[in-house]
């Protein structure tokens, strides 16, 4: 049998195959969207966080208020982000994902899904069960923690 340290270095490679081939699909909505990496961060952010102010999402993205306002400046041009605002602070200004912004973020995070989707299709229940099975382990063990895990 197989140490743990050549099985944990097998499917380390078979995940690092696996995330090529599906992004190999062109078609997917994060290679027709031309974003910069620190855009998609930000429009990323807003989607978890929903709106927050500039200095906020400064702090997030972990940059200066200047330079995220050119950032901004450039999600707004493109409608993919608006900034409103704060019903009680005027001064603050509140920077949120457009409806475009948030449908373009789910394009991307749904591709995914209708990909995986689509793969697990082709499997056999029996299979299906295996995947399942591995991934609750998998799960289980992340959620037990860093520490729990060395051996």
């Amino acid at each position: 049998m197989p140490t743990k340290a050549a099985l944990i270095a097998d499917i380390m490679g078979a995940q690092q195959r696996l995330q090529e081939l599906i992004a190999e699909d062109r078609a997917d909505p994060l290679f027709s969207s031309h974003l910069t990496l620190s855009q998609l961060r930000i429009l990323m952010l807003l989607a978890r966080h929903g709106s927050v102010s500039g200095s906020e999402l400064a702090g997030m993205v972990g940059i200066g208020a200047a330079a995220l306002t050119g950032m901004i400046d450039r999600l707004v041009v493109q409608d993919l982000v608006a900034r409103a605002e704060d019903p009680h602070d005027r001064r603050v200004r509140r920077i949120a994902l457009t409806r475009t912004g948030r449908d373009l973020i789910g394009s991307i995070f749904n591709a995914g899904e209708e990909k995986m989707r689509a793969l697990l299709s082709r499997l056999s229940a029996e299979e299906l069960d295996l995947v399942a099975q591995a991934t609750t382990l998998i799960i289980k063990a992340a959620e037990a923690g860093p520490e729990s895990g060395q051996a």
